[in-house]
């Protein structure tokens, strides 16, 4: 089977590596550390959770187990998505609660509706797909929201001037943030298949499936994908305009973050 390279095709393909060092050297980019220890912890994570999922795969409470894997996968992503935006006020919070949104709408649908039988083989890669192509567009919307509030303070503040609530005052700010968000999304979903073949379909294929099959699994793939990023970025942006007024409609003082 074409997707069994084994361990020597593994450390074969490490030569790609060494040719990405040796462009590094050659042009004096002086990442070379970094490459290498790129490599090498993506490696041991990786084997890490292969041997994770194959007890995992075995056991007979393996839907229960994988259920709590999830949970995992939401509240690590949750303290990423804090970590990246430490400017935003309850950043942890909001990260929770749009990840585990963005599973009930988007698992629910995929195995509510019978897209994928609901099994751990199927679960763990598919919220993890979930959570790990949102994380990015969630900490963009809500660093673009408090900037957006914040340097457009004086703006804000007329519009509440003229008797608008906070949330209409806040509302085009709000719009163009999401959009920042989801466009790069949008966009790259656009070229599947014609610039780019994602990473799922090309696994499937070199793993010896039928095009076709892998083509319907990619596409189901993309639409999770696209639907986590928006219901995460929406979340999170009502959450951190909520968050940045006080309950008579004021907008609250914010300071700009040291590495800003």
């Amino acid at each position: 089977m074409t997707g069994d390279i084994g361990w020597t095709g593994l450390v074969t393909s490490l030569v790609l590596v060494g040719v990405a060092v040796a462009i590094s050297l050659w042009r004096r980019l002086g990442l070379e550390q970094s490459m290498v220890w790129s490599a090498a912890r993506a490696m041991a994570q990786l084997l890490v959770v292969g041997l994770l999922l194959q007890v995992l795969f075995r056991s007979r409470h393996s839907l229960g187990w994988s259920w709590i894997w999830v949970l995992v996968m939401v509240t690590f992503a949750a303290e990423t998505v804090r970590r990246r935006a430490r400017e935003v006020p309850d950043m942890f919070v909001l990260g929770l609660a749009a990840f585990a949104t963005s599973a009930v709408v988007t698992l629910g649908v995929l195995f509510g509706l019978g897209v994928f039988p609901l099994e751990a083989r199927a679960l763990i890669p598919l919220a993890g797909m979930m959570v790990g192509n949102a994380m990015t567009s969630t900490v963009l919307v809500g660093r673009r929201v408090f900037e957006e509030l914040r340097d457009k303070r004086s703006e804000v503040e007329a519009r509440l001037a003229l008797g608008l609530s906070s949330r209409d005052a806040a509302r085009p700010y709000l719009r163009s943030a999401l959009r920042t968000a989801l466009i790069p999304q949008i966009e790259s979903t656009k070229a599947v298949g014609i610039v780019f073949l994602p990473g799922a379909m090309t696994g499937l294929i070199l793993a010896g499936v039928a095009p076709m099959k892998a083509v319907l699994v990619q596409a189901a793939v993309m639409y999770l994908v696209l639907g986590s990023a928006a219901t995460t970025t929406t979340v999170v942006a009502l959450g951190v305009s909520r968050r940045l007024f006080t309950r008579d409609h004021r907008l609250v003082p914010m300071t700009r973050s040291a590495d800003a």
